[in-house]
């Protein structure tokens, strides 16, 4: 992990550590274009983002182009990183709950990040919409490239996509939920897959999701007949719901599920935040397991029975893992809808209802199995959104094109 100093007098800095990495089977080959070496820029903010744009990074890399991967403040996001063995520059804090730390925590990383990408200068910046990358880019005239699966998001999408030379979606979300935001249709490509897809397809067939680590050790002990339950809090601090107090309707809709199942289930939560592990630990005590720390998600949702997700990407994740998954997100969106129409996922309407369902899938043998195959053939039918982006970035005339606009762009400015 690297933090940003400005104070150095060259931009050497700026590049990630080499590391060692393991050598992997690679799912996609693409011709080296050695005479032509880009200069990325990789934006990476969350878990979900270290995920999705770590293939996409080591390709690249092996390309021989150049990149800077830059972060923020974030314990989840920078501590999966390391996990994962990416390298990130940390520019600036992540800005929490409160509305005025969020502007002044990135109007603050707006200005670290410009003294550091006029030094690096990129031919294209990549990010999942991030309101700062696409601030930076836009100003200093450089091309660039975002995902986005997440048109609730009011405030981040109108902060980004209006500033986007090429937005990337999934096929799911129509046009005009982004052309509402600014964005031209011409400019926005739409990929037949989830995002998870990006990281699922790029492990070994038989060792999806294994790792070393037994998350759940009960299950060797006296009482394996307990179902694992594995609960992900939501996203408390996102601009969309932030000032909902989200977490207390969550916690709501699980004392009566933690209280009248805990005969027939373990159940182990997953916090993003100190203060949502505080709440549980406090709430439940002795009734529940807080995971301590950033542990490979993948691994976590194979190692359990059922999954309850408060947010949205490992709830996408154990859907199309064929886990047997049930939402409590306090908001609708088009990935969830999506899911439940193919019948990947359940819904709970309130705690009630989450008990029954929670209840009756645990009592249901047959159940994993069909949620397995349905999740098989959904995941058979998608396209792979890191392949769409490499094929942007490693066909010459692409490249080509992309030099050439963001040279004009940058006189233009």
């Amino acid at each position: 992990m690297l933090i940003a100093n400005l104070d150095l007098p060259d931009a050497a800095y700026l590049f990630p550590l080499s590391y060692e990495r393991e050598v992997k089977e690679k799912v996609f080959s693409y011709e080296v274009l050695p005479s032509i070496v880009l200069k990325v820029w990789f934006d990476i903010l969350t878990p979900k983002q270290v995920m999705f744009f770590k293939p996409a990074v080591e390709m690249l890399r092996e390309q021989g182009h150049e990149l800077l991967c830059t972060s923020r403040e974030y314990r989840e996001a920078n501590d999966l990183a390391r996990l994962k063995k990416i390298d990130l520059m940390v520019v600036g804090k992540h800005g929490g709950a409160e509305k005025s730390q969020k502007l002044w925590q990135s109007a603050n990383r707006i200005m670290k990040l410009t003294e550091i990408i006029s030094a690096f200068k990129p031919d294209v910046t990549i990010s999942f919409s991030s309101p700062e990358a696409c601030r930076v880019a836009f100003g200093l005239g450089i091309r660039s490239i975002g995902f986005n699966d997440s048109p609730h998001a009011d405030a981040v999408a109108k902060l980004s996509v209006p500033l986007l030379d090429l937005l990337l979606c999934p096929w799911i979300i129509p046009y005009t939920s982004w052309i509402r935001y600014g964005v031209s249709r011409r400019s926005i490509i739409r990929y037949r897959g989830l995002d998870p897809i990006a990281w699922l397809r790029r492990f070994p067939k038989g060792t999806l999701g294994r790792s070393g680590t037994n998350y759940f050790p009960h299950k060797k002990g006296h009482n394996i007949s307990k179902k694992t339950i594995l609960v992900r809090m939501e996203e408390a601090q996102a601009s969309y719901i932030a000032f909902k107090q989200p977490t207390g309707v969550t916690v709501k809709m699980l004392d009566r599920l933690i209280n009248n199942l805990s005969d027939i289930a373990n159940f182990f939560i997953l916090c993003r935040y100190d203060d949502q592990k505080a709440l549980i630990l406090n709430r439940y005590p002795g009734k529940v397991t807080v995971i301590p720390e950033i542990v490979d998600g993948l691994a976590l949702i194979s190692q359990s029975d059922i999954f309850i997700g408060a947010g949205g990407t490992m709830t996408a994740e154990a859907a199309l893992l064929g886990k047997p998954t049930i939402s409590i997100a306090p908001s609708s969106f088009y990935v969830e809808k999506y899911l439940l129409s193919r019948g990947l996922i359940v819904k709970a309407s309130g705690p009630e209802d989450l008990e029954r369902i929670t209840r009756n899938l645990a009592i249901n043998h047959n159940y994993a199995a069909k949620q397995l195959r349905k999740a098989t053939r959904a995941v058979k039918e998608m396209e792979d959104p890191i392949e769409k982006l490499l094929s942007l970035l490693t066909n010459e005339d692409n490249i080509i094109k992309l030099r050439t606009d963001t040279k004009n762009a940058r006189e233009a400015r």
